[in-house]
């Protein structure tokens, strides 16, 4: 390199940097609140990985079935978790705000703890899942199966632990966890939505399930299904409101593949909502929603449908 290049290169990077350093007023807008780094992303996925071992310990450690290695190897777990948690809970903490940051670790390990009370409630919750995906689907052979191999309970994994999460009030995490279930998998459930027992997603790829989404028990969608917004409520500035604007969807209801549940609706029990459907008014129980037949007709030289 010659000099007159290497001194070009140094003019070149010198700009370049300042102009990345100066701040202009919409990232001034958006900078956080905190004074703390963001969230250890791969810490998080860690989180998880110790979960799915802690909750469905019998189908991923098969060596250690002693009720003395059972206890040692699920606590070991539960306090890695718990451990894993109240850093990566103090971060979140002191990254999105930071009115008390001396009470940051505080706040954090109870935060932690409260998420550890849950954590059996999950297991049962996430076993009526598979039984729910063992009950909807004739391919499967058996549990492990859908264990070890099924998208979504890979995404209701991530999906009630970032919801218990969220419930007890740590901020930031829940929305990471869904978001990586979401990559793995397509299956994009917000971790505000409440999703009742026996939940079951075949196939998967492209579901779609907002904030204020309301589940009850026993419900069933498949591919493409989505329970979005109609339209939003917007603030003075212009910014939506977090008000309920997605479905509801009760007992006992089957939602076949790319059908579109939106707006503050419900969906009564007992319902099927057919593939395809466009859905924005309510209906009662037992309703049987499906498209139109398809109309058959013929056109000859040029002429028109």
């Amino acid at each position: 390199m010659t000099e007159e290049l290497r001194a070009e290169r140094e003019e070149l990077l010198t700009e370049t940097v300042g102009l990345l350093t100066d701040q202009s007023e919409v990232e001034k807008r958006m900078a956080p609140c905190g004074t703390g780094t963001f969230p250890y992303v791969p810490a998080l996925r860690e989180m998880i990985d110790i979960a799915r071992r802690v909750i469905f310990y019998d189908f991923l450690d098969r060596r250690r079935n002693t009720q003395a290695a059972r206890t040692y190897t699920i606590g070991a777990g539960v306090e890695n978790i718990f451990n894993i948690l109240r850093k990566e809970i103090r971060q979140a903490i002191t990254f999105e705000s930071c009115p008390d940051c001396e009470n940051s670790e505080i706040r954090a390990a109870r935060l932690a703890m409260d998420f550890i009370r849950q954590i059996p409630e999950i297991k049962r919750i996430l076993f009526t899942d598979v039984q729910a995906m063992y009950e909807n689907d004739p391919a499967v052979d058996n549990f492990g199966e859908i264990v070890l191999s099924y998208p979504v309970i890979n995404a209701m994994l991530h999906y009630r632990i970032a919801h218990a999460l969220l419930q007890v009030g740590v901020p930031v995490i829940p929305r990471l966890l869904t978001e990586l279930a979401h990559s793995q998998t397509g299956i994009d459930i917000n971790p505000g939505a409440s999703i009742g027992e026996h939940f079951a997603i075949d196939h998967g790829t492209g579901v779609v399930i907002g904030q204020t989404c309301i589940i009850g028990h026993h419900v069933t969608l498949y591919q493409g299904v989505t329970l979005g917004a109609k339209n939003f409520t917007l603030d003075a500035d212009g910014h939506p409101v977090n008000v309920p604007r997605h479905p509801i969807i009760e007992d006992n209801v089957t939602i076949y593949a790319n059908a579109s549940i939106l707006g503050r609706i419900t969906v009564g029990r007992d319902s099927i909502i057919g593939g395809n459907v466009w859905l924005t008014y309510s209906v009662p129980p037992g309703s049987r929603i499906m498209q139109r037949k398809a109309i058959s007709s013929s056109f000859t030289d040029g002429g028109g449908i």
